[in-house]
C-alpha cells in the first residue's frame, strides 16, 4: 500500500507536463521563500497566477531550470520556468514544523448558545488525532471551524502556519486542496459509478489527462480493496463498502490533512475494524494528519495516537489511549464504560413536567 501511494505522488506530477509525459527528478534546489514558479511552453502565453486558481496549476516545491538539458535529450519539450514577483509577500507564514494545524483558545456558538469554549487543541503532522465526547458535545463543530464553514467568535486556527480568519476565498480554495473530508454517511453521488465518484476531485481539480486519472483511480481502490467495484452504483454495494469509496475519494487528491466524521457509525463489526484499519495505514502511507472524530471507543482507542474528550463545549480530558483509559475524570469513566449513569444526564434540561401540562396552574 505504501508504494502504491509513493507511485500516486509520481504519477501526479504528469500534471506539469505535455501529453503526460513524467517530468525527471527535480535538483536539489529549492525556491526562495515567498517566490513560486509558473509553468509556460510559449513565454508570451504564460497564464497569469491573478486568473483564479481554477486557471492555476499546482506547482512543484522544487522545479528543474529552463536550461537543463537532460530533459530535452528524451524528448520533453523544453518549458520555460520563470518567478511570479507578484506572488512574493512581505510576511510569509512559517509553518510549525511539528504541528499541522493549532486551535488556539477557540469559542464558538450558535446565537447565544455556546457550543464550544476555550479549545487548545494540536494536531501533530503525520498522527492520528481523535476528538471524542457525548452526541451533540461539538466533535463535528471542530471539523467545521477547521475547514472554514463557521468561524470561530473567538481565538485562532492555525493550519500550516497560517491563521485561516485572514484567507479571502481563494484563499481557501487552495487551503481546502490541502483538506480531505470523509463525511458520516459517505456522501457519494448516487447516478456515479464507483470509479467517477473517486475520480471527482481529480477531474474538478486538475488538468490531468484521463489515462492518469484511471491510474490513479484504480491505485486509491486498490488501496481500499474495491478495484473490482469500478463499475457499480451506490445502491449496488453494501454501506462498508460505500464508506471505504468515500475514503478513496477523500485520499484522491493526497491531502496533508484528512477529517473523519464519525467514520464507523452503521457498520457492522467487520466493516468496522476494516474501515478502522484503512484509516490507520492510509495515515501512515500518506504522511498524512488524521482528525477522527468519532464516540466509538473500541476502534478509535485502537488507531490513535492522541484524543481529546470534549465535554459540554470545553476539553474535559486529553491524552494517549492509555492516559485516557487511567482517567478518574467521572465524565470520562461514563463514556468509556457506557454508564447510564453518571455526570451526563438522559433528560435534557427542560421545566418540570407538572408546569408544561399545567397541572400546578388547574389546582
Amino acid at each position: 500500500m505504501a508504494a502504491d501511494i509513493r507511485l500516486d505522488r509520481l504519477l501526479r506530477q504528469a500534471e506539469y507536463c505535455s501529453n503526460g509525459a513524467t517530468p525527471l527528478p527535480p535538483p536539489p534546489v529549492s525556491p526562495c521563500r515567498g517566490w513560486h514558479f509558473v509553468r509556460c511552453i510559449d513565454r508570451n502565453a504564460a497564464p497569469s497566477i491573478r486568473e483564479g486558481p481554477v486557471k492555476c496549476r499546482r506547482t512543484l516545491p522544487i522545479l528543474a531550470p529552463a536550461s537543463r538539458p537532460c530533459a530535452a535529450s528524451i524528448g520533453i519539450p523544453p518549458y520555460n520556468w520563470r518567478f511570479a514577483p507578484h506572488y512574493k509577500t512581505r510576511n510569509v507564514p512559517t509553518p510549525n514544523p511539528e504541528n499541522l494545524l493549532e486551535l488556539r483558545d477557540v469559542s464558538f456558538g450558535y446565537g447565544e448558545r455556546l457550543v464550544l469554549s476555550g479549545l487548545n487543541m494540536r494536531f501533530p503532522r503525520g498522527k492520528v488525532i481523535a476528538v471524542m465526547g457525548g452526541s451533540g458535545c461539538g466533535k463535528t463543530t471542530v471539523l467545521r471551524l477547521i475547514g472554514g464553514l463557521v468561524h470561530a467568535s473567538r481565538g485562532t486556527v492555525d493550519f500550516d502556519g497560517t491563521d485561516v480568519s485572514t484567507l479571502d476565498r481563494d484563499g481557501w480554495f487552495r487551503l481546502r486542496r490541502r483538506m480531505g473530508m470523509l463525511f458520516q454517511f459517505g456522501a457519494l453521488f448516487t447516478d456515479m459509478t464507483v470509479f467517477d465518484n473517486v475520480a471527482f476531485p481529480l477531474r474538478e481539480h486538475t488538468r490531468l489527462d484521463e489515462s492518469l486519472i484511471r491510474d490513479l483511480v484504480l491505485m486509491k481502490l486498490n488501496a481500499v480493496g474495491l478495484r473490482g467495484a469500478r463499475d457499480m452504483k451506490p445502491a449496488e454495494i453494501s454501506g462498508g463498502m460505500a464508506r471505504r469509496v468515500a475514503l478513496a475519494r477523500t485520499i484522491a487528491l493526497d491531502p496533508d490533512l484528512v477529517m473523519y466524521d464519525e467514520p464507523f457509525t452503521g457498520l457492522d463489526p467487520i466493516s468496522m475494524g476494516i474501515t478502522a484499519n484503512l484509516i490507520r495505514k492510509l495515515n501512515d502511507a500518506l504522511g498524512a494528519t488524521s482528525i477522527i472524530v468519532s464516540h466509538d471507543v473500541a476502534e478509535t482507542f485502537a488507531i490513535a495516537d492522541y484524543i481529546y474528550f470534549i465535554s459540554e463545549g470545553r476539553i474535559a480530558a486529553e491524552g494517549t489511549p492509555d492516559a485516557l483509559r487511567a482517567s478518574t475524570d467521572p465524565t470520562v469513566r461514563q463514556f468509556i464504560e457506557a454508564q447510564p449513569d453518571g455526570p451526563v444526564k438522559f433528560q435534557y434540561p427542560a421545566p418540570p413536567l407538572a408546569e408544561d401540562f399545567g397541572i400546578g396552574a388547574r389546582a
